[in-house]
C-alpha cells in the first residue's frame, strides 16, 4: 500500500461528532456528578469511554488497512459497500429511535438503570463506558471512523492523529458535564440536573437526528466513490 500524510481527520468529522452526542451516556455521567460521592465513578465512566473507543477504532483501522482500504489514496470498492451497510444501518436505527418517540409522550423521569447510578461503584462505572461505546449506534460510527481513516492510504502516525481526532471528538459530549462541575462546583449541580432531564426527554430525536445526518453522508461517499 502507498501511504501520505493526509491523516483523515476530515473523514472522521461527523462520525466523532456522532459519538459524542449520545445522550444516554452524557446522562449516565451527569447522574454520577450530581449523585452523592459519584464523581469518581463519573470520571472512571468517561476513562473508559476514551480507552474502549480507542482500541476498537484502531482495531478495525488496522483490520481495514490490512485488506487493503486504500487504493492510491481513494477508497476501494469494498470500503463503499461497507459504508452503505453502515449507513442503511444507520438510517434503520434512527427509524427505530424515532417511532419510539412519536409514540407515546416524551420520558420525563429516567428508567431504573439510571437511578441505580446514584450508588455505582467504580468497576461498574468503568464497565458501563464500555458498554455505552458498543451500543449500536456507537458501534456503526466506530466501525465508519476507522475505515474512513484507513481508505484514504495514510501513513502510520497520520492515521494516529485520525483516531486521536475521533475519539477526542467523541469525548466531547461526556467532557462538558465534567468541565461544569469542576469549573461550577456551586451552580453546576443545577445546570446539570436541567441537562439531565432535556436530554432524557429529547433522547430518542436526538438519536434519530444524528442518525439520518450521517447516514447521508456516509450513503453520499459511497455513491460518489464507486460512480467515479
Amino acid at each position: 500500500m502507498c501511504f501520505d500524510d493526509r491523516p483523515g481527520v476530515g473523514e472522521v468529522l461527523a462520525l466523532g461528532v456522532g459519538v459524542s452526542l449520545s445522550p444516554l451516556a452524557i446522562v449516565a455521567v451527569v447522574v454520577m456528578l450530581v449523585a452523592r460521592g459519584g464523581a469518581p465513578a463519573a470520571w472512571m465512566f468517561a476513562g473508559a469511554w476514551v480507552v474502549s473507543l480507542t482500541l476498537a477504532s484502531t482495531l478495525v483501522l488496522l483490520l481495514a488497512d490490512g485488506t487493503d482500504a486504500s487504493a492510491a489514496g481513494e477508497p476501494t470498492t469494498w470500503v463503499s459497500i461497507v459504508k452503505i451497510v453502515v449507513g442503511r444501518l444507520l438510517v434503520l436505527f434512527g427509524v427505530r429511535s424515532l417511532g419510539q418517540r412519536v409514540s407515546g409522550e416524551p420520558e420525563t423521569e429516567a428508567p431504573g438503570w439510571m437511578r441505580k447510578l446514584d450508588n455505582v461503584t467504580t468497576a461498574k462505572a468503568a464497565g458501563l463506558g464500555v458498554l455505552f461505546v458498543v451500543k449500536p449506534k456507537n458501534l456503526l460510527l466506530t466501525i465508519g471512523a476507522g475505515i474512513a481513516v484507513a481508505q484514504v492510504g495514510a501513513t502510520p502516525a497520520a492515521q494516529v492523529v485520525g483516531v486521536a481526532a475521533f475519539v477526542a471528538l467523541g469525548t466531547v459530549g461526556l467532557a462538558i458535564p465534567l468541565a461544569i462541575h469542576v469549573l461550577m462546583p456551586h451552580r453546576g449541580r443545577e445546570l446539570l440536573t436541567r441537562l439531565r432531564e432535556w436530554m432524557v426527554s429529547e433522547d430518542a430525536t436526538i438519536i434519530a437526528v444524528l442518525c439520518f445526518v450521517i447516514a447521508a453522508k456516509l450513503l453520499g461517499d459511497a455513491l460518489v466513490s464507486l460512480t467515479s
